[in-house]
């Protein structure tokens, strides 16, 4: 069988695709680059580079052993690691069983409450109301205050119901002649047909938890309670680095202003470096979960 070559204005159009894809990937990788190789570059030679930056200028550890001494970054890993799991876990349950009813085609009212569900994804209460009802409800400075209200995302509880409705209604209603519940049919039969979608839904929830910091710093006051990324926050805009660079041996003092943006630096790879990990073992059920979830209604 004999390929189609190509013609002279097909190959152009190709050297210009990879030439824009290469070129949006770089300013894409470049700034997480410069980020990485920076944490370990030594902060006197860093100072005084200008432009752009290949390789680290100096390799120190120094940083890392800073930012790792901190207490702060303990806690805040440990807090967001409960908030990610926890949150995580609760998202897919509360989405799933959402998700499950909204796809059946006996339920009452059905369409009625899916107006209602998508409504709000245009229009909201407001902060205000959503303090005051969290306040209310006396989850101030607890951490089910930046779990709770973030539970169920609108957007994945859409795809969920629409990857459950592709699920054929015979495997359903065979279930149930046999005497399967609903109970039976969700959790061994629908989810385990969506692996694909529950894999991308969970992907989406623990990067939304790993991120999130504005719940943590509107409801929560006491600092055991804060996650990585609050603390992230007030190294990077509030400028709060005294603490990083502290070093208790004399004979190792460093000068504090010249190792606060390294810390930075360190911080943000240390605080990154999980979630991107998680990347590599969701990939290949990303785009087909997706898939499945938007294209058939």
């Amino acid at each position: 069988m004999s390929l189609k070559r190509k013609s002279t204005g097909e190959k152009i159009f190709d050297v210009f695709n990879h030439a824009i894809l290469v070129a949006v990937a770089t300013i894409c990788l470049y700034p997480m680059i410069y980020v990485l190789f920076a944490s370990f570059s030594k902060p006197s030679l860093l100072a005084k580079h200008r432009g752009i930056l290949f390789y680290p200028l100096g390799f120190t550890l120094k940083g890392y052993q800073l930012v790792l001494e901190n207490p702060n970054i303990a806690s805040g890993y440990f807090n967001t690691i409960i908030y990610v799991v926890v949150g995580t876990g609760l998202s897919l349950l509360l989405t799933a069983f959402g998700a499950y009813a909204l796809s059946r085609k006996d339920l009452l009212w059905k369409k009625q409450i899916m107006v209602l569900i998508t409504f709000t994804m245009f229009f909201s209460g407001g902060l205000i109301p959503f303090y005051l009802v969290v306040m209310q409800l006396k989850l101030i400075n607890t951490r089910w205050a930046v779990i709770l209200p973030s539970l169920i995302s609108v957007w994945n509880l859409i795809v969920m119901r629409t990857s459950f409705q592709s699920i054929p209604e015979s495997l359903i209603e065979s279930a149930k002649i046999d005497g399967a519940n609903d109970f039976t049919v969700l959790f061994r039969i629908v989810i385990p047909v969506s692996g694909a979608t529950m894999a991308v839904m969970t992907l989406f929830y623990a990067v939304g938890q790993w991120n999130s910091w504005f719940n943590a710093m509107i409801f929560l006051r006491d600092r055991d309670l804060f996650p990585l990324q609050l603390i992230l926050r007030e190294i990077l805009i509030s400028n709060d680095a005294n603490a990083m660079t502290r070093v208790q041996d004399a004979s190792q003092l460093v000068d504090t202003d010249f190792y606060k943006m390294l810390v930075k630096y360190c911080t943000i790879i240390v605080s990154t470096a999980p979630i991107l990990c998680l990347y590599p073992f969701l990939q290949k059920y990303f785009v087909k979960g997706v898939m499945i979830g938007s294209l058939k209604e």
